[in-house]
C-alpha cells in the first residue's frame, strides 16, 4: 500500500509550486546520506534543525542549513539579536515539532508558529531540496518559493 503524501506535498500542489518529489530509503536520517543516496550535491541537500533560546523559552525555531554546513549558534545568536542558542536534543526536536529526526522540514510546519531561518547562502541558489515532512522523502523546488511559503528569513549560520 502506497504511503500517503506528506503535508508538504499536499500544500506544494495546493499553491501549484513547481516541485519535484525526491524518495530514498526511510532509513537514511541525514541530510548528507540524502546526498548520497539520491546523487544530488550535498551543497543543496538542506537539513532542517530545531534550535532553542538557552535557557529555553517559548517555541524553538527552525533553521535549514546545507548538508555541507554546521550552525556557529554564537554566529546565530549574534545575527538574530539573542544571547545564547543551543540545539534541541532528537527527543525534544520530535517533541516540539510532532516529526520524526530526519524528517523535520518547514514546509510540514507551516501556520504552527515557528519562526523560520535559512542559511543564507541558499539565497545564491536557484533550487535546493528540503524534507517534505517525513522520512524517505524531500521535494526540490525554487529557494524563493521555499523562502515565500515558509516566511523563511535569511541569517548567517556558520562555515560549511
Amino acid at each position: 500500500m502506497a504511503a500517503s503524501k506528506p503535508l508538504a506535498v499536499r500544500m506544494l500542489e495546493q499553491h501549484r509550486v513547481a516541485h519535484e518529489v525526491v524518495q530514498f530509503d526511510p532509513s537514511i536520517r541525514s541530510a548528507d546520506g540524502v546526498a548520497s543516496d539520491t546523487g544530488f550535491p550535498p551543497q543543496l541537500v538542506y537539513k532542517t534543525l530545531v534550535v532553542e533560546l538557552d535557557p529555553p523559552k517559548g517555541k524553538p525555531i527552525l533553521v535549514m542549513v546545507p548538508s555541507t554546513g554546521e550552525i556557529d549558534l554564537k554566529v546565530m545568536a549574534a545575527g538574530l539579536g539573542l544571547k545564547k542558542l543551543r540545539m534541541a536534543s532528537h527527543r525534544d526536536a520530535e517533541r516540539f515539532t510532532g516529526l520524526q529526526v530526519g524528517g523535520i522540514g518547514a514546509l510540514a510546519l507551516i501556520g504552527k508558529g515557528f519562526a523560520v531561518y535559512i542559511d543564507q547562502r541558499a539565497l545564491d541558489e536557484p533550487e535546493i531540496l528540503v524534507s517534505a515532512g517525513q522520512r524517505g522523502m524531500d521535494v526540490r523546488l525554487a529557494v524563493d518559493d521555499l523562502v515565500r511559503l515558509t516566511g523563511a528569513q535569511p541569517v548567517a549560520c556558520g562555515q560549511s
